[in-house]
């Protein structure tokens, strides 16, 4: 029986990486690479040479200024009210949905039989396709009018924690409102990225524990929930990423204001992208700088964020069917 050397493995390997398709499939996957890369590095100098032009003539405060009046003279505008509005909308999403998708992954993982699960699955994937815009038209058209009952409710009985005292009168187009539509948008992605985290969990260490007498909870508890943390994490900042940067939605549902409060159910508030949505037509060339500076900030971090979520994937081998 004829053996194979380590040597004649390598010169078999040499030979096959000479190959004239194995070149061009090496040639397109190193060029989309680099075509990536120099897209985006191209939006990021374009951002940052038209934030710098608009910063310069900045009479004040970039990121602590209150106001967005870039048209006046002098300039007056900053992004205080929005990175307030961002954060606090993105904060409540992700309270309402992390919890909410976790619960939809375990089910459809663990619990739903075969044949209901395949076709929620399917209906959670399909949620995750719908436009930003008919999440927006239907959060104005059915949502707003329907929370204005739980804004009262709120206020009546949870009043006293200063957030969810309402002080002002009006329609429930507010950052609690719009950080529900956010948690309804970003539910999809979440619960798809922790339920495939899920099904990759040990089926030895469930098994062993299902063999020692745990119950179904107990074995979700040590062997499941303990191996998908770190996607868990992952998911839930994808979501954000999403979360941070949705534009038409926000822009139906909000009536923004350039108002700092700590009062969720008080209309006011704004973020990053409905902002730029608002003001970008009727900008004049300096106003559309402004808007761009803004708009480098968000970019700057979705990235943070994005890359964040990719650190803590890479982190665990068993994602990338290592350890199957």
């Amino acid at each position: 029986m004829a053996t194979t050397t380590p040597d004649t493995q390598r010169s078999r390997g040499a030979k096959s990486a000479t190959r004239p398709g194995d070149r061009v499939f090496s040639g397109l996957s190193r060029g989309s690479g680099i075509t990536l890369l120099v897209i985006m590095a191209a939006i990021a100098v374009f951002l940052s040479y038209r934030a710098a032009l608009a910063v310069s003539k900045d009479s004040t405060n970039f990121f602590t200024t209150f106001e967005w009046n870039p048209a006046s003279t002098p300039p007056v505008f900053g992004i205080a009210v929005l990175a307030f509005g961002t954060i606090v909308s993105s904060v409540v999403a992700m309270a309402l949905a992390v919890p909410v998708a976790i619960g939809i992954a375990l089910f459809i993982s663990h619990y739903a039989p075969r044949k209901l699960a395949k076709p929620l699955a399917y209906v959670v994937d399909l949620l995750a396709a719908v436009p930003s815009i008919i999440y927006g038209l239907w959060g104005a058209i059915f949502l707003v009018p329907y929370l204005d009952g739980l804004n009262k409710w709120l206020d009546q009985y949870l009043g006293w924690t200063y957030v969810f005292d309402k002080s002002q009168d009006g329609v429930a187009r507010n950052l609690f409102t719009v950080g529900i539509l956010l948690a309804i948008m970003i539910l999809p992605i979440i619960t798809n990225v922790t339920r495939e985290v899920f099904l990759q969990a040990p089926k030895m260490h469930e098994e062993a524990a299902l063999a020692l007498g745990a119950t179904r909870w107990e074995v979700i508890r040590m062997s499941v929930l303990p191996f998908g943390r770190s996607g868990i994490i992952s998911a839930s900042m994808l979501g954000l990423g999403r979360a941070l940067g949705e534009t038409m939605a926000v822009a139906v549902v909000l009536s923004p204001s350039f108002l700092i409060s700590g009062h969720l159910l008080d209309p006011g508030g704004g973020t990053f992208a409905q902002n730029i949505a608002a003001k970008f037509n009727e900008a004049n060339e300096f106003g559309r700088d402004a808007l761009i500076a803004s708009g480098l900030v968000l970019f700057v971090i979705t990235l943070l964020v994005n890359g964040a979520a990719r650190w803590i994937i890479g982190r665990r081998k068993e994602y990338s069917g290592a350890a199957a």
